[in-house]
């Protein structure tokens, strides 16, 4: 029994510390992400045509995330209208595009790498940390959702049943109008280099 205890103990401990890691390295999330905007915007070498091309990802991202966010109530109720009938994160998709965009408005593969690694390292630990969370708190409702629902890329017709409905009231106490601003500021900037570059 005493080897019992002591191997759950090991065993216990070793998850404490993986997830102390884990929580460790995700805290590198948004100095990593003013790190890549940085090498973005240095690497950087936007033209007209570039600049118009990644409006046809970054809109339709904005798009999404605003669509997303009017379906939102933190923590008091699992958001399954709207966008959350095609994708269960319709959030990070949409972030995916917006991100694709700016990278594409660059005019570099090498941002368009920074980006994808950005993407790749944190990302997976926040739609898992994410999943636990809303598993721990709806649990049989959250199960039914996601059999139907696929987890990122989106289905093409709705599935399950549209429990939330759109509200700007709800877009604007998650405050997605912050996030709106950060594409056209990209955008802005990357204008203001293509006109010095053409300038020099």
């Amino acid at each position: 029994m005493a080897e019992v205890m002591q191997v759950e103990g090991v065993a216990a401990g070793g998850l404490a510390r993986k997830r102390t890691g884990r929580r460790r390295f995700y805290r590198w999330r948004v100095p990593s992400a003013y790190a890549v905007g940085l090498l973005a915007f240095g690497l950087a070498r936007p033209t007209h045509w570039s600049l118009l091309l990644a409006l046809g990802f970054i809109l339709p991202g904005q798009a999404l995330r605003l669509w997303a966010s009017g379906h939102i109530e933190k923590t008091r109720c699992l958001a399954t209208g709207g966008p959350y009938r095609h994708t269960q994160h319709p959030l990070y998709l949409g972030t995916c595009l917006i991100a694709l965009g700016v990278a594409v408005a660059a005019a570099r593969f090498s941002v368009l790498l920074a980006v994808g690694a950005y993407l790749a390292a944190f990302f997976p630990y926040v739609i898992r940390s994410e999943r636990d969370f809303l598993h721990r708190s709806f649990g049989r409702e959250y199960e039914r959702w996601t059999a139907e629902v696929p987890q990122f890329l989106p289905r093409l017709f709705p599935a399950g049943d549209p429990g939330t409905r759109f509200a700007w009231r709800r877009v604007l106490s998650n405050r997605e109008w912050q996030a709106c601003l950060a594409p056209p500021a990209a955008l802005a900037l990357y204008q203001v280099k293509e006109s010095l570059m053409a300038f020099l």
